[in-house]
């Protein structure tokens, strides 16, 4: 497997994001959002209110990121996000529980959808055999008194 085909797959583990959006003073502000789609050219797609804090950010710059974390996994993808009423789109990704933000369904005339499109991204994988594989290599480093390597199975920054 690639670097480019371990990032997406990676990508598509997790369920949940921070997305990073950047203020009008040129501050940055994060939250963490649900995960709608990620597809298998490293597109992500989020559902959100049309009148939140980050609709106006992104009308400003589109320049986002994105970082996901789970126990030994660790995701980075930067790129441009796209704000889009595909209702098609919308329908093909809807889910019952988000009811919760949008209480009139997909019909909701607050909801519109987020669109990232990453131009690179970054993964730390420590999971697995991976993990395994790595801790026993940095064991040897530590007792050897050098600094432990990884290889793009563990880490490997990807253009997309």
């Amino acid at each position: 497997m690639n670097t480019h085909e371990k990032l997406i797959e990676l990508v598509q583990d997790f369920d949940t994001a921070m997305l990073i959006t950047k203020t009008d003073d040129g501050g940055l502000d994060a939250r963490p959002m649900a995960i709608a789609e990620a597809t298998d050219d490293g597109q992500l797609w989020f559902v959100t209110n049309r009148n939140s804090g980050k609709i106006a950010e992104l009308m400003l710059d589109r320049d986002v990121a994105v970082t996901m974390q789970g126990s030994n996994k660790f995701v980075t993808l930067s790129g441009q996000c796209r704000v889009t009423d595909d209702r098609a789109k919308l329908e093909q990704l809807w889910k019952e529980a988000w009811k919760v933000w949008f209480p009139e369904g997909k019909n909701d005339p607050n909801i519109t959808l987020l669109r990232v499109e990453p131009e690179r991204g970054e993964y730390w994988d420590n999971s697995g055999f991976t993990g395994i594989n790595y801790l026993l290599r940095a064991g040897k480093a530590y007792v050897q008194g050098e600094r432990a390597e990884t290889d793009e199975n563990i880490n490997a920054s990807v253009s997309l």
